[in-house]
This record gives structure tokens, C-alpha cells and sequence, in this order.
């Protein structure tokens, strides 16, 4: 049956018949669309289908409805453009001649309700032409709506007059500005989402193409990439770059659509692994099928970005008035134009490739400059496949990029616009095989390139001496480090042999050390470049999964760092690169156990004794001192601490042992649970003490407890007094990484968990904990290890699991079972993954097989 006679059909029915018709031949159509969508179809071609479809049901639809002629259906919108997109909404405009009355808003209703029945969920406006050029006036985002307006049915004259009323009110100028404001805010609310992006808002995505072609259509330039081309604002190599990396993402938006089953943009978890499979990708070692789909996209999008920037910047200089555009020289190569780099000669990179790295040292050294001019930017483009062997090893070039790397200012700046532009990957092999590389490990929030560009940023930010507040100890230590070059080198390879299998760490190291032995640095600090990548995860391990007041782990830890000089670059990039994985992950509780840790290394590299003998008694000393402090009378303390052995003093700062002893040292028989909380000394969260008579199940109690009330345990001590008190002491933040009023949740924990304890109230229930999206679709597959510690004396206990509450209840139910005791626990959540480390003892670590069965156990939990 052809469309007419389906009409003729469809008319002949009764009103509600007519809809379920309709319903049904538009599902149908959309159904064979669907399964018309292979590779070898263009997916501009889809989206036109689909719109030409919509187009006809919606003529069919006006027709029945009897509609005034002096009134007239527009799209408008992408729908506007001809394309639609699977789910998207069918926008339109229904345009009037004058105002409205109950007869017309009658039909207007009805008409509306017909769609939404027959399956076309549209967002419509209604309005007369005055209506639409006063709210267009007010609203860049409505004249952007009707920029693209395409008459659909109804009076073609009154559809003319609004045209041409659109188009005189526009000024191209004004708009240009508005979008790229409109632009900009965009980038900024998206650039978060960069493990989940948004193929259609997010930088790079489909949103900006289209912003380059409202503003070249507003201006009257072209409507087209073709028709651009044919006016010289880009070139025909431009145009396959452009429609390439367009067609992609277009294909990602359709397929997603179809995979969700509704208007769904956001590339999220839930749907990247079934795409890669749409796209042929399948896993490979070291390499998800959905990490591969995803590099692809994050260099799409650098792409697309790049390209977009440099076609705004050639619309702009034909758009906006000439002001002070004129070359104005900075040496004989370059010179500024608009407060933008431009070359004297647009071969220049060809005829003398070192200006590439020159270009980049120039936008450093003036600060004046934002960015680069069009025809430079092209002529960037061009050039980058002669950074090659040869210009790697061409000594001009290698002394410039250290030169860009020792200047005082701009430094992650330029790095940033290296890779922006395709340079740095291109200089920097190895750097360029992880450009987009996603990482789904649950703690890392940015891609690798992202992420190390980052690392840069946080190092420079400790030598800007109006930042001195944010780290003081970092600032203070990079004022004093000598070659600052060193770290920059240390944080652009520390992470670069990521995704290819082994220990990215060691790789690392090895790719580093030739290189900055060709770049010319001496031996000495080649060396110290190529120890910090292969080191960098060391000192964050040892602070967060080793008991550092032990003085055995403090000396492992100096003799592996050897002297103040590794030790201070170890720490600046250490805290520079916990903060750059992501913006969740870095706490108060963390900067005090690196900040501890760097201390205490530092003493002892310093020559300063660091015995289990010299500690306690400083650490007593100085206990007392705060006691008379609070007007505790003297020898108070001696009851208490005749209770507490060696290990205590050792495992408790001087601060902790004294508002342990202040709150306890008249009450150490105490037959009721005493719970004390104050604001943690680290900054952030709470100190938790507990002097309960021990009794069975007493940490999985407090898990259980802390739990319940949504705040998370960062750090336990689990300590036995000689007369069998527990004295726990317990550091926790809420959750949800709220700021609460801490006096109410400090009267909460003291006075409910101390209930707790006392009734000895029987533990909840385990319940299938809700997993975050994440990590139900990478999930990680659980570890656990039990060895004993160097001394022989106990054990330790290592978990690698996806967090999730009732984590900590099921590992401490595990471990009551089998009547282990647990004396320290480092609770060390990065993101979504939680390694944990416990110092346990009991009988049953004694016996190999119960070790065996005690890990299984613990496994079959944490599966759960």
C-alpha cells in the first residue's frame, strides 16, 4: 500500500481507530529503520529517514485535524535540520497569524494529544511571530530553536514572513558572542562527566559541530561543512576530518538510543560494554572492549575540539569587526594577531619544524596571548607528522621542551596545549599510546593523558607562593628543591606505560631514564626521575597499609628513599597524585598519615634515633606535658598507663594518648562502655574512643553501628588493656561527604553506640548490599591474602574488594568466627575500590589449612 492510499485509508476510520493505525505503521516504520542500521549505512542517512518519517506522519495528522489555514506546522530544532534521532523529541512550532481562541486552542490540544497516542513525543510552542522575535530577542537558545525552522505544513506565506522576520532581527555578531558564552558555561558544567561523557553536550561532542554551523548559518556563511569549504573558511581535508569524526559520534548516538530504549546521551556504564560489542571490539589483554570504545570517543572528541576551535576563530575573524587584528612581531618568526599566536609565514612549520616547539615556548613566555590563530593552528596540523625520529633526536628540539618544562610560569599549560593540538603525544610517543585511555579501575576519575596533565598542575601549584596555604609543607619543600624540572619529567612519565600489562611503574622507569639521559640531564638526575616513577606508589602504600609508628616499617621506608632530596620529590608527587585521580579520593585523613610519615622519615634520615625505647618515652613525655596542660593533676596518669604496654604508647600519638588517659584515668574499672568523640586532629571527620570490658563480636558491633548511621571508618586501632578492657580508637567521616553538625552526630555516636555495647544487642542481619553502577558493570573480583608480618609475631591481612556497604561487618564477622584478633585496621577506599589492610593474630593463622579456609571464607563475603 502506498503512503496516499494509506492516507486515504487512515481518514475513512473512526477517530480513535484512526490513532491505533497510525500507532502501529509508525512503530512498524521505526522497527524496520532499526534493523536497516548496519556500517555500511551512513548515519546522516538514519537520521534523515527517521525525520522524513515523522515529516509524513505529522502532515497526516495535521490534514485530519482540520487545522486553520492561516496557521502552519514548523520544525525546529535538530528536527529542524532534518535529522532525528531515535528517542529525541520531535520539536515543533506551531505558528499563528494572531492570538489564539478557545476554538483553536481546542484543536491545538487536540492535535497535541493525537501525537503523544500515536507514539511522537513532541515539545511544542505555540506562538504568533511577534511572540517568537520577542522571546528570540530575550533567549539565545530560542533564536538558536528557530535559526533552523522548516515548514512542515500549513501556510507557506505566513511561514515566509516569519523567516524573514527571524533573519532581520538576527545580528551575526551578537549571536557569535552569546554561543560562544553559551559554549563555554556548557564545557564547564559537563567537564566532570569524563568516565560517563555526553556525547551531545560534552567538550568535543556533537553540540559543538553544531554551534559552528548556527553561527556560519546566522552569518549567512554557509549551512553546510561543503558550503563552508566552498566559501574558504575550512579546508577540503578539513571537511573529511570533520565529517569522520562527526559520522562517529553520530553512530554512537543512534546505537545508544536503541541500546537504552529512550533519549539517553550519556555514554554511562550501564552501556558501554554492549556498544563495544556494536563496534566490533572485543577484550583483549590489559585492554576491556569498553576502554577501547572509549579511547576512541575521548580522541574523537580531542579532535573535534581542535577542529571546532580553529573553524569559531575563522568565522569570528569574518563576523566580528576588524579592532586591532593587524601582525604585530614578536621576533622574526612569530608575532600576535588579536591577542593570538600567528607566524609570519603559514609555512614556517615545514620549512623550519623546531618553530613547532618554539610556538608552544612563546605562548609561555607571554602571558598575554590566549591561544592560537586559525591559520597557525592549521599549519600546526599539518606539520605535526614531521615530529618524527629525527626531530626527536635533533638537539634544538630537545633543549627546547626542557626549556619549556624550566620555565617558572605556565608549565602544565603548555603541556596541556601540546596535547591539545596532537604535539606532545607526537614528542612523547609513549605518551601518545595513552591519550583517551580510559581506566576502569574504580578510583581513577580521567583518562590517563588527563590525569597526568593533572599531576603537572598540582606540582605547579606547590612553587605559586599565593597558593602557599593549600599545602604548606609542599609549598615550602618545592621553594627549596632544586631543578623543579625533575618532578614535571617525574609526573609526565609516571603513569605513561599504563594499559600495557606488567608493572606500569617499572616500564615507566625504564622509558624514562633514556629519555632524560638524550635530553642531556646529568646522570644524578636522570636516576632520581626514573626512582620516582618506579617508586611513586610507595610512600601512599607504606602510609595507608603499613602502621608507621612501627619503627621496622619507618626504616624500611628510609633506606629505601636513601636521602632528604628522594624523600621530599616522593612526597611532592606523591600528594600531586593522589589529588589528581580524583576529586573525592584525596582527605585530611590521608594528607596527615603521608604528612606523619614524612616526618618521622625525615628525623631519622636526619641521624635522629628512632628506637621502640627513645619513641615510647618521647611520646610519654610529651602526654604528660599536654595533661598538665588540661590541669590533670600529676601521676594521674600512672594507674591508667600501668594498664597499657609498650605497644599502646608506640601505635598512639602523644595527642591521642593524652585525651585517652584524660577521659579514662579515674574510671579504669569502668563496668560501662564509655564512647567519646571529638573532631578529628586531621581536619575532617571524627576520633572515636571506646573502653568497653572486651566481649565477643565487639568490632563487627562498631562496623555494624558506624554502618548504620552512613559514616565510613578510615582507620581503626584495636587495642586489649592487661586488665581486659577494649580501648578502641576509631577515625570516620561521613559517607556521603556531607558537613554535618558534628555536635549531634557526636551526642548520636556517644550515646547510642555506648547502647549498644552495653545491651550487647545482637548483631543485624546481612543484607545483598546496593552496588554502585560502576561497579556492577566492571566489577572487581575480590583478593585476600594472609602473610605474616617481618617479625614474625603476627599477621597481615590484605583485602582488594569493590567498596559497598557492609563491607567492614563481613570481613569482622569472618574474623570472629575463626576467634581472630584484630589489632590495626587501614581502611583505604580509592573511589569505588577498597584496599584494606588488617594486623591480626590467633591460633588459626598458626595452621596453613584454617589460613586457606579462613580466605576462602573471607572471598565467599566479599563476592556477596
Amino acid at each position: 500500500m502506498t503512503e496516499l492510499q494509506s492516507a486515504i485509508a487512515a481518514s475513512a476510520l473512526p477517530e480513535h481507530a484512526r490513532a491505533g493505525h497510525w500507532k502501529q505503521k509508525l512503530a512498524a516504520a521505526r522497527a524496520q529503520l532499526r534493523e536497516e542500521l548496519s556500517p555500511r549505512r551512513l548515519p546522516k542517512d538514519m537520521l534523515r529517514r527517521q525525520a522524513a518519517l515523522v515529516d509524513r506522519q505529522l502532515k497526516e495528522v495535521w490534514a485530519s485535524h482540520d487545522m486553520p489555514r492561516d496557521t502552519a506546522l514548523a520544525a525546529v530544532g535538530g528536527y529542524g535540520r532534518g535529522q532525528l534521532y531515535p528517542y529525541s523529541d520531535v520539536d515543533l512550532l506551531i505558528l499563528l497569524s494572531g492570538p489564539t481562541d478557545a476554538t483553536l486552542a481546542h484543536k491545538i490540544e487536540q492535535l497535541v494529544g493525537t501525537l503523544w497516542d500515536i507514539g511522537i513525543e513532541v515539545g511544542h510552542s505555540v506562538r504568533t511571530i511577534e511572540e517568537c522575535i520577542a522571546l528570540a530577542a530575550a533567549d539565545v537558545t530560542i533564536q538558536t530553536t528557530l535559526l533552523e525552522a522548516r515548514l512542515l505544513a500549513g501556510k507557506r506565506d505566513l511561514f515566509s514572513r516569519f523567516v524573514k522576520r527571524v533573519r532581520d532581527a538576527l545580528d551575526p555578531a551578537t549571536f557569535l558572542q552569546a554561543k560562544l558564552l553559551e559554549q563555554q558555561q556548557r564545557h564547564m558544567r559537563y567537564a566532570e562527566t569524563n568516565l560517563e561523557p555526553n556525547i551531545k553536550e560534552s567538550a568535543g561532542g556533537l553540540r559543538d559541530l553544531q554551534t559552528v554551523l548556527w553561527i556560519a548559518r546566522a552569518a549567512a556563511i554557509g549551512k553546510s561543512w561543503g558550503e563552508l569549504a566552498r566559501r574558504g573558511v575550512i579546508t577540503r581535508a578539513e571537511v573529511r576530518e570533520i565529517q569522520q569524526n562527526e559520522q562517529f559520534l553520530q553512530l554512537l548516538r543512534i546505537r545508544l538510543h536503541y541500546l537504552a530504549g529512550r533519549r539517553e546521551d550519556r555514554l554511562l556504564f550501564d552501556h558501554q560494554t554492549a556498544l563495544a560489542r556494536e563496534f566490533g571490539l572485543h577484550e583483549r589483554p590489559h585492554r576491556l572492549a569498553s576502554e577501547q570504545l572509549m579511547q576512541r570517543y575521548y580522541r574523537t572528541a580531542q579532535a573535534v575540539t581542535e577542529l571546532a576551535t580553529f573553524v569559531l576563530q575563522n568565522l569570528d575573524a569574518r563576523i566580528t569587526p576588524a579592532h586591532d587584528k593587524g601582525y604585530h612581531p614578536i621576533n622574526e618568526r612569530f608575532g600576535s594577531r588579536g591577542e593570538l599566536l600567528a607566524t609570519r609565514d603559514e609555512r614556517l612549520f615545514e620549512r623550519e619544524p623546531p618553530a613547532i616547539l618554539e610556538s608552544f615556548a612563546l605562548l609561555q613566555q607571554h602571558p598575554e596571548l590566549k591561544g592560537v590563530s586559525a591559520p597557525t593552528v592549521r599549519a600546526l596540523w599539518r606539520a605535526r607528522r614531521l615530529i618524527n625520529a629525527s626531530f626527536r633526536k635533533d638537539a634544538r628540539n630537545r633543549r627546547r621542551f626542557l626549556e619549556l618544562l624550566r620555565s617558572p610560569t605556565r608549565v602544565e599549560r603548555a603541556l596541556r596545549r601540546m596535547n591539545q593540538y596532537g604535539v606532545l603525544g607526537r614528542y612523547l610517543p609513549a605518551f601518545g599510546r595513552i591519550v583517551g585511555q580510559l581506566q576502569h579501575d574504580l578510583y581513577h576519575v580521567y583518562t590517563v593523558d588527563e590525569h597526568i596533565l593533572r599531576v603537572v598542575r598540582n606540582v605547579r601549584r606547590f612553587s605559586i607562593p599565593e597558593l602557599a596555604h593549600e599545602f604548606p609543607l609542599c609549598s615550602r619543600l618545592m621553594s627549596n628543591f632544586e631543578r623543579p624540572e625533575l618532578l614535571y619529567l617525574a609526573a609526565l612519565f609516571h603513569d605513561i606505560a599504563k594499559g600495557r600489562g606488567g608493572d606500569h611503574s617499572q616500564l615507566g622507569a625504564a622509558e624514562a631514564l633514556p629519555f632524560c639521559r638524550d635530553h642531556g640531564l646529568a646522570r644524578e638526575d636522570a636516576e632520581l626521575v626514573a626512582w620516582l616513577v618506579e617508586n611513586h606508589l610507595v610512600m601512599s602504600s607504606t602510609a595507608q597499609k603499613r602502621d608507621i609508628t612501627d619503627p621496622a616499617v619507618v626504616q624500611a621506608f628510609a633506606q629505601r628513599v636513601g636521602d632528604e632530596r628522594h624523600l621530599a620529590a616522593l612526597y611532592l608527587l606523591t600528594v600531586a597524585d593522589i589529588r589528581g585521580t580524583s576529586p573525592k579520593v584525596w582527605n585530611a585523613w590521608k594528607a596527615k598519615l603521608l604528612e606523619d610519615l614524612f616526618w618521622t622519615t625525615s628525623r631519622l634520615l636526619a641521624g635522629v634515633s628512632f628506637s621502640a625505647a627513645s619513641s615510647l618515652q618521647a611520646r610519654q613525655d610529651e602526654a604528660r606535658a599536654k595533661l598538665r596542660l588540661y590541669a590533670v593533676p600529676e601521676g594521674a596518669e600512672s594507674k591508667l598507663w600501668g594498664v597499657l604496654d609498650d605497644t599502646y604508647f608506640l601505635r598512639h600519638e602523644p595527642q591521642e594518648i593524652a585525651w585517652h588517659t584524660r577521659l579514662l584515668y579515674y574510671r579504669i574499672d569502668a563496668l560501662e562502655p564509655v564512647v567519646k568523640a571529638r573532631l578529628s586532629p586531621a581536619g575532617e571527620g571524627l576520633q572515636v574512643m571506646i573502653f568497653v570490658p572486651d566481649q565477643k563480636e565487639l568490632f563487627a558491633r562498631i562496623c555494624s553501628f558506624f554502618e548504620h548511621i552512613s559514616y565510613d571508618i578510615y582507620e581503626a586501632k584495636i587495642y586489649t588493656t592487661r586488665h581486659g578492657y577494649a580501648l578502641d580508637s576509631f577515625q570516620v567521616q561521613d559517607a556521603n561527604n556531607r558537613r554535618p553538625q558534628y555536635r549531634d552526630v557526636i551526642g548520636l555516636i556517644e550515646h547510642d553506640l555506648a547502647e549498644r555495647l552495653r545491651t550487647k544487642a545482637p548483631l543485624p542481619p546481612l543484607t545483598r548490599p546496593r552496588l554502585s553502577r560502576q561497579l556492577r558493570h566492571f566489577p572487581i573480583s575480590p583478593e585476600v591474602n594472609v602473610q605474616p608480618d617481618e617479625k614474625g609475631t603476627s599477621s597481615v591481612l590484605s583485602v582488594i574488594a569493590g567498596d559497598r556497604p557492609g563491607l567492614l561487618s563481613r570481613i569482622a564477622r569472618v574474623l570472629t568466627a575463626y576467634d581472630i584478633n584484630l589489632h590495626t585496621a587501614k581502611i583505604n577506599t580509592l573511589g569505588a575500590r577498597a584496599e584494606d589492610v588488617f594486623i591480626v593474630t590467633g591460633a588459626a593463622l598458626r595452621n596453613s589449612k584454617t589460613v586457606v579456609r579462613l580466605e576462602s571464607d573471607l572471598l565467599e563475603q566479599l563476592r556477596t
